[in-house]
């Protein structure tokens, strides 16, 4: 197998040389072509057809939103977004690119390095294996999903890494205010946890969060762990779930974990919780949905066909942690269902 072909579209010339250049030094990596703006791309990836495309949302005459909307209907684009911190990254996601880094306020040629070699050709690497045209999007629900009686004593945990802010708008939007109170990691850079749980809250029935030290887990009420250096913990003061979220060392690569959260979920809520785990590359999750099945909990795991990267799911599905393995679609469904039995 040869090196993943690269097309790099950034509207500055200074920085998609420098991007060029340290990209380069992996010789796993292969620059086929650069681009200003949106049109020399499209023309760029019918000449050389890269494995993955980088792409700055801020590209003139076309943005970067509108291109791979027109793009990723004829010609599915293995695409990581380039973006300041900003909403506009979550369009990026929704029109179709596998993931996103945050673009780093370089200074010098060693943060710029840093940058590349830690962040962005991490992502390449993953959406090189991404499998792109996967189902985005949830089919109509034919039945309300509703829990046939009062079930404030559980807990539904979700984890995922990449492809999975789609994936979490996909189940949680069909989620009720009955819904019991959720926690949730989503493997996304600092700042943008904030941004993506208000675009959750404008976009489903259920109250959606950043999570905050002391936050209440309660029913119709979704928090998420705040991308940085912290963990979040599921923990039980005078008898109400609430969440901790305090600094800590990487565990399997991230902070925040799903292994972490899972874990507590475990010993905190047994056999009165649902984990869920959806696409994402690695493993992180896998160990604590494990936990969490010995424990008692009910688990789900999203299924290959519909998974950006059959990663976290496999992984954790090989484990034994995988009760069941469904389609992204029926997730939302069959949280309902396993609820409904405890």
């Amino acid at each position: 197998m040869g090196p993943t072909k690269v097309l790099v579209v950034d509207d500055s010339i200074v920085f998609r040389e420098m991007l060029v250049q340290n990209l380069s030094k992996d010789p796993a990596i292969q620059i086929v072509a650069t681009a200003g703006d949106a049109f020399a791309a499209r023309d760029a990836i019918l000449a050389h057809h890269p494995d993955v495309m980088t792409l700055d949302i801020e590209l003139p005459r076309m943005n970067g939103i509108e291109f791979l909307r027109k793009l990723m209907p004829q010609y599915p684009q293995r695409t990581v977004v380039i973006s300041s911190l900003s909403d506009k990254v979550f369009d990026a996601l929704n029109a179709g690119a596998v993931d996103f880094v945050a673009k780093p306020a370089v200074s010098n040629r060693a943060q710029l390095e840093d940058f590349v070699k830690n962040d962005l050709l991490v992502k390449v690497k993953i959406a090189a294996a991404a499998q792109i045209g996967n189902v985005r999007k949830t089919a109509m629900v034919q039945e309300q999903s509703h829990l046939s009686v009062n079930k404030s004593n559980l807990i539904v945990a979700i984890g995922a890494s990449t492809g999975g802010t789609e994936a979490i708008l996909s189940v949680v939007k069909e989620f009720g205010t009955d819904i019991p109170g959720i926690v949730a990691v989503q493997h996304m850079p600092p700042g943008f946890t904030k941004m993506y749980a208000k675009r959750l809250n404008d976009n489903c029935r259920i109250q959606v969060k950043e999570a905050e030290t002391g936050d209440r887990v309660m029913p119709g009420r979704m928090l998420i762990a705040p991308g940085g250096d912290r963990h979040m913990r599921l923990v039980k003061v005078s008898g109400e779930y609430r969440v901790d979220i305090k600094p800590g060392p990487k565990v399997n690569g991230h902070c925040p974990s799903v292994d972490v959260l899972f874990d507590s979920v475990a010993k905190t809520a047994g056999a009165d919780a649902v984990g869920i785990i959806l696409t994402g590359m690695g493993g992180d999750g896998a160990k604590g949905l494990l936990a969490m099945r010995r424990a008692g909990a009910r688990t789900i795991g999203q299924d290959e066909s519909t998974c950006i990267v059959y990663g976290m799911p496999k992984v954790a599905y090989d484990l034994g942690a995988v009760e069941r393995q469904d389609k992204l679609s029926d997730i939302a469904g069959r949280t309902y269902t396993l609820l409904n039995k405890m």
